[in-house]
Order: structure tokens, then sequence, then C-alpha cells
């Protein structure tokens, strides 16, 4: 009688070798787990929608600047030779600068750790013994040694995604130290033009004091001569002492201002002067904004999100991945014997071979909730990205509109200056003459020493400016560097 089965029986699993049943195991795990894992993709780095040019804050003459985007030597341009050999102090010895090359250098040895899981390990063991009976007889020696490798098959990606997420860390913490580097260089170059405004600002309280002790001789005299009530003199000898008591505070601060330069530079305070006398020989430089979309390739802290994003994307990867079985392939060759010296003859050497498999089964929610907190911290750096970039373009753009503001307000205060001068020169002729009252004098005289006061002030504000406008463009950085390169790109 014909049997109903089919002739073509499958084996019983029981009846197969144990390397075969683990082998089948893996596969059905692997082609049951396979459509699951192609749903898994790293989401790209979402592009942002920048307009196409800036908005009213910049004027003609800088929008349509020579130099379209700064130098990576951008300090340069303010025309100091000593600012410049600050900042290249700064670079090599800032601590700040310093400490964030050291977070490179744990990337770097990161990433190699995250590299390891892809390649074979190997492993020897070797000992050997000396027995000696307690009761009498012959002592006995033995020996072994085996070579063990142990390879886990990646076939869920798991490992290749933390080499990504490792990776990816990398470059964030290289652009992490550029954009350091970029901080504390417009700081350099910021702190080192205040240390020169507030000595152009002692210069002029200095001769705001010379010009109420010559007004005080005037009154002096004429109060001997009994043409100046005391009234007016107390009244200017206040003034005089009101002009003096500026000086040491604006000598504390330009003190302050030095320490903080010295801190940057990384050099201890006590030992450090700025030679520069003032504002006089720094140039005032033009840049260009350039289109905002270029902004997303030149700026340091934007390529650090963008990096952090995708280390996040292969995190996800990786917490997935962690949801499946892992496979592990095992070997070992070795020799035991009990004579030390025919320990590697030909009986006495084995080798086996393995494979294991390991799948979660029931871990109360463990490896599901890595899983979502990896797509949570990813979705978290997708909006930090975004405000990036949104912050980005709006520093540009407050940068723009600061220095156009400037540059106007620079013109007419200098033009206010002018004639502030000219009122006290002119008052102080007229009550020489005795046409004019001492108040008047007083008048012109703080106006005029307020209003050099200002322009001083101004002055500097259009000077970092600029520097803040460096600072937004990113300074001249380039992303020349490849993913996978140790070296640094140019530091500004």
């Amino acid at each position: 009688m014909r049997s109903s089965r089919s002739s073509h029986c499958p084996v019983s699993p029981i009846m197969l070798p144990a390397f075969t049943r683990v082998a089948l195991a893996a596969a059905l795990v692997l082609a049951v787990g396979g459509c699951a894992m192609r749903e898994v993709q790293t989401d790209p780095i979402l592009e942002m929608q920048v307009p196409d040019k800036w908005g009213g804050g910049a004027s003609a003459d800088v929008a349509h600047a020579e130099q379209l985007w700064p130098d990576t030597d951008w300090w340069k341009q303010f025309g100091s030779n000593e600012l410049s050999e600050l900042v290249e102090q700064g670079q090599r010895n800032n601590y700040e600068i310093a400490a964030a090359y050291s977070r490179v250098k744990q990337a770097e040895a990161q990433a190699r750790i995250a590299g390891a899981p892809l390649l074979p390990s190997a492993g020897i063991n070797a000992g050997a013994a000396r027995e000696i009976p307690i009761s009498g007889g012959t002592p006995t020696n033995t020996a072994n040694a085996s070579l063990q490798v142990s390879y886990e098959i990646d076939f869920w990606g798991k490992n290749r995604a933390g080499v990504e997420a490792a990776e990816a860390t990398l470059r964030a913490n290289r652009y992490d130290r550029e954009t350091v580097a970029l901080t504390v260089t417009s700081g350099i170059v910021s702190t080192y033009l205040q240390v020169l405004s507030l000595r152009d600002r002692l210069a002029i309280a200095r001769q705001n004091v010379q010009n109420a002790e010559r007004v005080l001789r005037l009154v002096e005299a004429q109060s001997r001569a009994g043409s100046a009530s005391p009234l007016d003199l107390a009244r200017q000898r206040s003034a005089l002492a009101n002009q003096r008591q500026l000086i040491p505070d604006l000598q504390q601060q330009e003190q302050d201002a030095q320490t903080a330069l010295a801190i940057l530079l990384g050099r201890p305070p006590q030992n450090f002067k700025v030679e520069e006398k003032g504002l006089a020989r720094i140039q005032m430089p033009r840049i260009s904004a350039g289109l905002p979309s270029e902004l997303l390739t030149r700026r340091p802290d934007i390529r650090r999100a963008e990096a952090s994003l995708a280390a996040a994307n292969a995190n996800v990867a990786v917490a997935r991945a962690a949801l499946f079985p892992s496979i592990t392939l095992t070997g070992s060759t070795g020799a035991q014997s009990s004579a030390l010296l025919s320990l590697f003859d030909g009986p006495n050497l084995f080798a086996n071979l393995g494979a294991g498999l390991i799948a979660p089964i029931f871990d109360g929610g463990k490896l599901r909730g890595q899983r979502d907190l990896a797509i949570a911290q990813k979705e978290e750096l997708v909006q930090v990205y975004r405000q990036r970039v949104i912050t980005s373009l709006s520093e540009v753009e407050k940068a723009l509109g600061a220095i156009r503001s400037l540059e106007e307000r620079y013109r007419l205060k200098v033009g206010e200056v002018d004639q502030a001068r000219f009122a006290f020169e002119l008052a102080e002729i007229r009550y020489r003459a005795g046409a004019e009252d001492l108040l008047v004098v007083l008048d012109t005289q703080r106006t005029l020493s307020e209003a050099q006061n200002q322009l001083g002030q101004i002055k500097l504000q259009r000077l970092q400016a600029t520097v803040s406008l460096y600072k937004a463009l990113g300074g001249g950085w380039q992303d020349s560097q490849a993913p996978g390169d140790s070296g640094t790109s140019s530091v500004s």
C-alpha cells in the first residue's frame, strides 16, 4: 500500500548535527527579521528652507564688497600686526581650544572601539600544572594551550550602525572644536578692540581735564580781578573734579579688558600688556554676507548639529537591531598533553567549531524602551538643527543691520563732535572777553565731553559689529576634511 506522505520528507532537526541545527535556526531568524530590518531607514538630515537674500539690513557698500566671504585669517583685515600675533598665540595656547581638541581625540578612540566588533576577536589560553602525589609516586606534568576565535555576524547592521554613530560623533566633535576656535578668536579680536577703545576714551578724558583746568585758571584770574564770583569758581572746580573722577574708572575698565584678553591667550595677566595705544591705526574692514543658504555649509556649529543628527539616526538603527537575535561563530584549536615535551604532537592536538544564537524573549520592555529613547533623541536633535539654522540666519541679519545703523550714527556723531568742539572754543573765547556767562562755557564743555565719549563707543561698536558678522558667517572656516580624516580643518 502506497503511503499518503510525500516521498521527499524533510529530515528531522534532531537527526542533524548540532552546528547545522544552529545554522538553520539562524537562517530562519534572518528570513523572519530581514523584512523588519528593511523598514529601518535613517532619516536624512532635513533641509531648511532659507531665504534667497538677506533683508534690508545690509547697506549697498556692505552688500557689494569685493570680499564675498571672510578669509581664514579674517582678523588681518583690521590691519594690526599685534592683533594677528595675539590671535595666533590664542589659537596655540587657549585652554578651551585645547580641551576641545582632547574631546576630538576621545571621539577618535571611541570610533576605533566601535569598529572593533566588525572584526573577529582572538585570544590564547595556556597553562601548565605539576601533580605530586602525597603518598608517593611519580609526579605528573600537564600542559595545555588553545587559540580561540569569535565573530558576531552583523546580520541586522547593529555593529555597522554603531560605527556610523561613532564616526558621526567624531565629526561633531571636530566641528565643535572649530566652533570653539571661532568663538575664542572672535573674543580675542573683540576684547583687543575694547582695550584700544578704552585707551582712546582715557586720552579724551585727560584732554577734557586739561580743558577744564585751562578754564579754571581763567576763572581764577577773573576772580582775582573781581570779574568772576565765588560761585563761578566753585562751579568750575566742580566741573574739573567731575572730569577727573572719570579717569580711574576708565583705567580700571582698561585693566579688566587686558586681563580678559590675557585669559583668552592662556597667559598670566600680570605679565601681559597691549602695546598699541588706540584705534587710530585700526582699519574698518568691509565684508559681504553672501547668500543665506551658504551658511548651512560655512558655519561649523550648523555642521555639528547635522553630525549630531546623523549620529542619532545611527543610534536608532542600533537600538532597533538590538531587538533581533545575535549570532556568534566560535572556533578554537589547541593541544593538551600530560607531558610537556609532547604537547604539540599530533595525537594531542584538537579543534572545534560552533555557532551560538542569542535572542531576546522577555526583558520587561527594556530593548523597546531603548529604541523609543533613541527615536525621541533623534527627534529632539531635528528641532535643535532647525533652531540652529534659524538662529544663524538671525545673527547675520542682526549684524548687517547693526553695521548699517552704526555707520550712520558714527557719521552723524562726527559732525556733532566737530560742532561741540567749535561751540566750546567759541564760548571760552567769549567768556575770556567777558561776553559770555560761565554757565555757557560749562554747558558746552560737558556737551563736548559727552559727544567725544559717545563717538568712541560708537566706533568700538561698529568694529565689534564687524567681528560679529565675521563670526556669524563662519569666520572663514572651510570644511575641507573628509569624514574619516583625522586631521583638523582650518581654525578661525
